[in-house]
């Protein structure tokens, strides 16, 4: 198997699908063939989007395999375990990373065993794997076969300048002359053990590290942290602290949503909402300011809130809040808690000041990164995988991101941030993965496409429900004018409750109080006293004690008593004395109130303000219309519907059928090239058609089917003027298969400036016409190609889109 190509094609269906899978960028767009196929998956972007999710042994392994390629030869897997330092106990689990490597196709085996690191890959890898000196650096003509035992005649502190640089970084500076560090760097440069890399640094060569090294790239394989010092919590409080984070979080959405209802804030001008308002909200939830933009922040990215888009834009509740909000209390976190998963907000930087030194602001549109997702799935990933009941601290679940992704480490912060939101959503309890958030997990990973029908395979809301308490319906009442809940309560005792009582404390019970404010607050809503007393007598153990019944009663007696309504808005008594003094009261004057007869007063106010500041005045007023039928002070509803994120059909089906799709198409693909007599196999896998010519069909097509190259000589000699001959190189002999493909060229250069060969390449100049160069490739990079002209003597660099066709050379081509 002598390309990686040839690796690709002869990969089982199940195989390619398994790669597909793991490097979804792959299969978008479409690839038409399997050297299409192969071009994508030896692009940089592409290499690096592999690599950045790669662990650190899996990366250990890569970077061995192309040093060793380098400075030898590709290495067997044997040499791998090796290289990399593994001893019998590590043997398991570097040979888990060398198949992990191969399945994403950054390794490929060829039939005698040996790994080759796919194309492009020293280039995604950088210039100093392993803390390796960068493969250009040029290699002393007198390096010393055996360094280590030259370094029993070197000076003193020459041994500890190598020691500094062996394992990286390989370049180090040039210390004074004169001094001891001076006179050991210079003998060091002298025997071929250093080199200059210019008049302040010196480096140390690849090969020279690798002989100090003993043929290993790294000191020893970088296994998996764990976290054994992590505290292991017993599994009923963990159950316990999620159910209750749960419980708490849906209800504060609830009444977040109430309150905006109510009285809606208004829209920033960039689009966020104001650190005011935000404040404001976070009193009356009585929560801090970070943990209400959380609160905020989860409720948008559920659709419970949204932008009403009026002339003044206000925050308002959504058509689907009201559907949120007649579902159970699992059913409801389970909507927050799958919102959350998916959402990529970060409500951890409010308040935070933006390069420009502004503000942060809740629900601004430029809180979005697209990592954060991923993040969350990472740290609920790190928590699942440790053993059950254990609770690791933000820095230990870092440590193994870290080892998960060193390429890409997230922000400590952004870790931190991560597991608070997961506490306070009951996705963990006591800092353990509870049992609802491990459902969570595993249904985002099985949760089907949209419209399919199918349900998860887990439910992350019965899973909560088993954890949760069964509601209570009864309140027990005391004389004191408070009631002692004894247990979680149920949804019509929790209406009950919120409407006429002031909640003084929760935990295992929850203890409230009635005041005449929350009475007349229940009475404003439209519920009589006498309905009041009776809901309240079902809720409780026994009768309405006295002193609760008389305070309902006493508020309900002087309820209604004073009325107010629009003139603009007025105010009449059936008692003028009610009235009286409210004409001259300093704190009605800005509303300029007017006596019109003893028992009515208007003013130039809005009837909510004028009501307002009568109860400021210690009354308990009641609005009515022009009827005079009392209207109760329900806010109006506003609703708007929720912003539907648009998504692709393709890509939401299942990414395991999408690839087997991809798959089947690739192979028809080549079917049909095999079996058209008349075009080359789009994979490049055709051999040279029998009696090619030289410059014709001899390109790799079959016969009567020009190249790619054909056709652009055939193009140019059209725009030649009459008479005039193409300046084209002498036709070489027929070369092998060639690239019918333009992107095929791609794969065709990083696979020759991997293996150090050399191509035929057609050049298209500016005026159109194709020149043949014999050219040995050393870089494809950036949309150019960088290579070596042996026949000139001389180097040159090219754009890809320049060249019409690339064709392996014949290898005896001197």
């Amino acid at each position: 198997m002598a390309t990686f190509t040839g690796y690709l094609r002869a990969r089982s269906d199940d195989e390619l699908v398994a790669l597909l899978v793991r490097r979804p960028d792959l299969a978008t767009p479409h690839p038409a063939t399997l050297a299409s196929l192969a071009a994508r998956a030896t692009s940089r972007s592409s290499l690096d989007r592999a690599l950045t999710w790669v662990d650190a042994l899996v990366l250990q392994v890569v970077e061995a395999a192309v040093v060793l390629a380098d400075v030898a030869s590709a290495p067997t897997r044997a040499g791998l375990l090796a290289a990399v330092g593994a001893g019998p106990a590590d043997a398991d689990a570097v040979g888990r990373a060398v198949d992990d490597a191969v399945a994403l196709a950054l390794l490929w085996p060829d039939d005698d065993g040996t790994l080759h690191a796919a194309p492009g890959l020293a280039d995604a890898l950088g210039p100093s794997a392993a803390g390796l000196a960068p493969a250009s650096t040029p290699e002393p003509d007198d390096a010393p076969h055996d360094p280590a035992a030259l370094l029993a005649d070197a000076p003193t502190g020459a041994a500890q300048v190598l020691d500094a640089l062996l394992w990286g970084p390989p370049v180090g500076l040039v210390p004074p002359a004169g001094t001891p560090a001076g006179d050991a760097v210079t003998w060091l440069v002298r025997h071929g053990l250093l080199v200059r890399g210019d008049s302040r640094h010196v480096v140390l060569p690849r090969r020279v590290a690798l002989a100090l090294r003993g043929g290993r790239t790294h000191r020893s394989p970088t296994l998996a942290p764990t976290a054994a010092d992590a505290p292991v919590r017993d599994p009923r409080t963990v159950a316990a602290e999620s159910a209750a984070a749960a419980e708490r979080t849906v209800r504060l959405v609830r009444q977040l949503l109430a309150r905006w209802d109510a009285q809606p804030p208004g829209v920033l001008r960039a689009g966020g909402l104001g650190a005011r308002d935000l404040r404001r909200t976070a009193q009356a939830l009585d929560v801090d300011d970070a943990h209400a933009a959380w609160l905020v922040e989860t409720a948008a990215a559920a659709g419970l809130l949204a932008d009403d888009g009026e002339e003044s834009p206000t925050f308002v509740p959504t058509l689907e809040a009201d559907v949120w909000l007649a579902q159970d209390v699992e059913q409801r976190w389970a909507v927050l808690a799958r919102a959350w998963l998916a959402s990529s907000r970060t409500p951890w930087l409010v308040g935070a000041r933006d390069e420009r030194g502004a503000l942060r602001a809740a629900l601004d549109p430029e809180l979005a990164r697209p990592w954060v997702p991923r993040l969350r799935r990472a740290v609920l990933d790190v928590l699942a995988a440790a053993p059950t009941g254990a609770a690791p601290t933000g820095d230990d679940v870092h440590d193994a991101l870290r080892w998960r992704s060193p390429r890409s480490v997230p922000p400590r912060a952004a870790v931190e941030a991560a597991l608070v939101d997961a506490e306070r959503l009951g996705v963990t309890g006591a800092g353990a993965l509870a049992a609802a958030g491990r459902a969570l997990l595993a249904e985002a990973s099985t949760r089907p496409a949209a419209g399919s029908g199918a349900t998860p395979a887990a439910d992350a809301a019965a899973a909560l429900a088993a954890d949760l308490p069964a509601p209570v319906d009864e309140v027990l009442l005391q004389g004191d004018l408070t009631g002692v809940v004894p247990g979680r309560p149920g949804e019509a005792l929790e209406e009950l409750l919120d409407l006429a009582a002031q909640v003084e404390s929760r935990g295992g019970a929850v203890t409230v109080r009635f005041t005449a404010e929350s009475v007349l607050r229940a009475l404003d809503s439209g519920l009589p006293a006498d309905d009041l007393l009776a809901r309240l007598s079902t809720a409780a153990r026994g009768r309405v004690p006295q002193p609760l019944e008389y305070l309902v009663r006493d508020v309900a007696r002087r309820h209604g008593r004073v009325r107010a309504g629009a003139a603009s808005s007025y105010v009449r008594a059936d008692d003028a004395a009610l009235l009286a003094g409210l004409v001259d009261h300093p704190r009605f004057a800005p509303l300029r109130p007017r006596l019109l007869a003893p028992t009515v007063l208007v003013a130039d106010a809005s009837p909510a303000e004028l009501l307002d500041a009568l109860r400021a005045r210690g009354l308990a007023p009641v609005a009515e219309d022009a009827s005079g039928t009392v209207v109760h002070a329900a806010a109006p509803e506003r609703r708007v519907r929720a912003r539907t994120r648009r998504t692709d059909p393709v890509r939401e089906q299942p990414l395991p059928d999408r690839a087997a799709r991809v798959v089947a198409t690739l192979r028809r693909a080549s079917a049909d090239a095999a079996n058209d007599p008349g075009s080359a196999d789009p994979d490049g896998g055709g051999a040279p058609a029998p009696g090619a010519t030289p410059g014709g069909a001899g390109d790799g097509t079959a016969a009567g089917a020009p190249s790619v190259g054909d056709r652009a000589r055939a193009v140019a000699a059209r725009r030649t003027a009459p008479g005039a001959r193409p300046r084209t190189a002498p036709a070489p002999a027929a070369p092998a298969a060639g690239t019918p493909e333009p992107g095929d060229v791609l794969v065709v250069l990083r696979e020759a400036a991997q293996s150090r060969t050399a191509v035929w390449v057609d050049l298209v100049g500016p005026d159109g016409r194709p020149e043949r160069r014999l050219l040995r490739p050393l870089r494809v990079e950036g949309g150019r190609l960088r290579a070596l002209d042996p026949r000139r003597e001389a180097e040159l660099t090219v754009a890809v889109h320049r060249i019409a066709d690339a064709t392996p050379a014949d290898p005896t081509t001197p």
